[in-house]
């Protein structure tokens, strides 16, 4: 059985926690402000129909990031350290408990298997309808994937699944971007 060794939202606030380190408040009020921008242009565009969204991550990052201004304000952090911010640490102690659960369930249902652990990531996959030329239209979705080629197989089956909104057209990916974490961050 597998299990993700950070899930999306996990990996969002912790991208966070991760730039925010080391930035005085001003800096990180600019990067909230930045996430607001980021949020209120995803609340515009138009809707992904899955999780996760350019929305879902927006929010997410927003929250994080007004969580940590609230938390340097109040304990008058000159520059914020994730070693100082109780919740990033009960946080971690929370991912691993749900790793040790989910392990535990997985030996459990699978008989002694041996539980992979999946380190993925969050792709923006943008592609264009190439079956009308004079249209341009432009689809972008996000998915939550071990690497860049995985996410394009995915997106391709996402595509041309049955029922799918993109089924009647063909579509080129003409784009493929890690957005969480960021490009080498962590992994």
């Amino acid at each position: 059985m597998h299990l993700y060794e950070y899930h999306p939202d996990e990996l969002m606030r912790l991208s966070v926690v991760r730039r925010a380190a080391g930035l005085t408040l001003s800096e990180v009020e600019e990067q909230l402000r930045a996430a607001q921008d980021r949020e209120e242009r995803a609340l515009a565009a138009p809707k992904e129909p899955r999780k996760p969204t350019e929305l879902d991550i927006a929010s997410c990052q927003r929250l994080e990031w007004d969580r940590i201004v609230r938390v340097m304000t109040k304990r008058r952090m000159a520059v914020y350290s994730p070693d100082e911010d109780h919740r990033v640490a009960r946080r971690e102690e929370l991912r691993v408990q749900r790793k040790d659960t989910e392990a535990g369930w997985s030996e459990q249902a699978d008989a002694g298997l041996p539980v992979e652990v999946l380190r993925h990531r969050v792709y923006r996959i943008t592609a264009r309808a190439t079956s009308t030329p004079d249209r341009q239209e432009v689809v972008v979705r996000h998915f939550f994937a071990a690497c860049g080629g995985a996410a394009v197989e995915h997106a391709q089956t996402v595509f041309n699944r049955p029922g799918s909104r993109c089924q009647d057209d063909k579509y080129q990916i003409i784009s493929v971007d890690q957005v969480v974490p960021e490009p080498g961050e962590f992994f």
